[in-house]
């Protein structure tokens, strides 16, 4: 069974400064609830080609994998993928501009899969939590995007 999640917000800040900080692997921890650790294999900044291990807590399990950045266009779009384990995975951020102002971004956040072995049994199951997870995460990069932006007035 193939499982594809997608996940929207919108947060109250300008477009270009959401996806710098989004599109930076080593904020991953910081967002993110089940991501432990971020360790570049290559050089930063995030560049088609970049990789970085990531330790992650998911469904009670822990999880090492290695994200490679296969498409990048900086402040619109941000691909990634990892072909090791029992659930090859790509994530996908996007950002657009959002308001009348055009001063709030519109991200996503899209994880898509199709887990092998027990993996592939449990995928309704890993679907409805990375469901719950994204909405979190999101929740909590808006919220510290947020908290973070200069007043205005």
């Amino acid at each position: 069974m193939h499982v594809d999640v997608l996940t929207e917000t919108v947060i109250a800040v300008p477009c270009e400064r959401v996806a710098a900080y989004a599109a930076d692997p080593s904020h991953a921890p910081e967002w993110y609830e089940n991501i432990a650790s971020v360790e570049w294999r290559t050089r930063p900044p995030a560049a088609i080609g970049s990789r970085m291990a990531f330790v992650a807590r998911f469904l009670g399990r822990r999880l090492a994998y290695t994200y490679e950045i296969t498409a990048y266009e900086p402040g619109r779009r941000l691909v990634m993928r990892t072909a090791e384990g029992p659930f090859p995975m790509e994530t996908t951020y996007t950002w657009e501009p959002y308001g009348q102002a055009g001063d709030h971004t519109r991200m996503t956040l899209r994880n898509r899969g199709e887990p092998s072995g027990f993996a592939s049994l449990a995928a309704p199951v890993m679907a409805a939590a990375m469901r719950r997870a994204q909405r979190k995460d999101l929740a909590r990069l808006k919220a510290l995007m947020e908290e973070r932006a200069p007043a205005s007035g």
